[in-house]
């Protein structure tokens, strides 16, 4: 089975103003068709090409270098486009919001380190809420790494990811990268990351 891209939940223009349609549209359309087009084919005729996307991940350090790169970059778009939506922010409730309460002591002080994450990712990468152990931790990861390998420096599931590639926010923040964290804050999805935390 060779793996696709996926629908946006929502349209192009839908997370405006805070991320802006012509990104979100050469972000899905370019970079995302990209990893997935090119996992296909580095995956084509291999044990792999039977395998889900989670199990590639979690035995990635046996796999090639394009197969990591765009697994990972398959993988990490495909959470990171429902993990959002038109109208989304606010406060996270219910099992979500008291699990951030007994892990980080507040929402601000979790938010805080989320934002911390983000920042000061070197270069290219990703920041992450991930279940590890049974508790929520933040960590981030470089290029298209994720929580799920086994190569990654803190290892778990993640519920919550974002972008922090040039790519995700260039058009619209420039250098600003902290600007572009704040204004994620305004489109997350709590519901997806609820959800995801049930099945984790």
């Amino acid at each position: 089975m060779a793996f696709e891209l996926p629908k946006l939940p929502y349209e192009y223009t839908a997370l405006e103003p805070h991320i802006d349609a012509r990104t979100m549209e050469i972000h899905h359309s370019k970079h995302h068709n990209a990893y997935v087009t090119n996992l296909n084919k580095a995956i084509e005729g291999t044990p792999l090409a039977s395998q889900s996307l989670e199990e590639i991940l979690k035995g990635i350090s046996k796999a090639s270098a394009a197969v990591r790169n765009n697994g990972g970059g398959h993988f990490n778009h495909s959470l990171f486009w429902k993990v959002m939506k038109p109208g989304g922010g606010g406060l996270p409730s219910g099992d979500l919001a008291a699990a951030i309460n007994r892990d980080f002591g507040s929402f601000d002080t979790f938010k805080e380190q989320f934002n911390n994450a983000g920042a000061t990712r070197f270069g290219s990468g990703w920041a992450w809420l991930i279940v590890h152990d049974g508790k929520l931790v933040v960590s981030s990861s470089p290029n298209q790494d994720n929580p799920l390998m086994d190569i990654a420096e803190v290892k778990g599931t993640p519920i919550l990811g974002l972008d922090v590639w040039e790519h995700a926010y260039y058009l619209n923040y420039q250098n600003r990268r902290p600007d572009y964290i704040a204004a994620f804050w305004n489109v997350i999805n709590w519901d997806e990351v609820a959800a995801n935390l049930k099945k984790a």
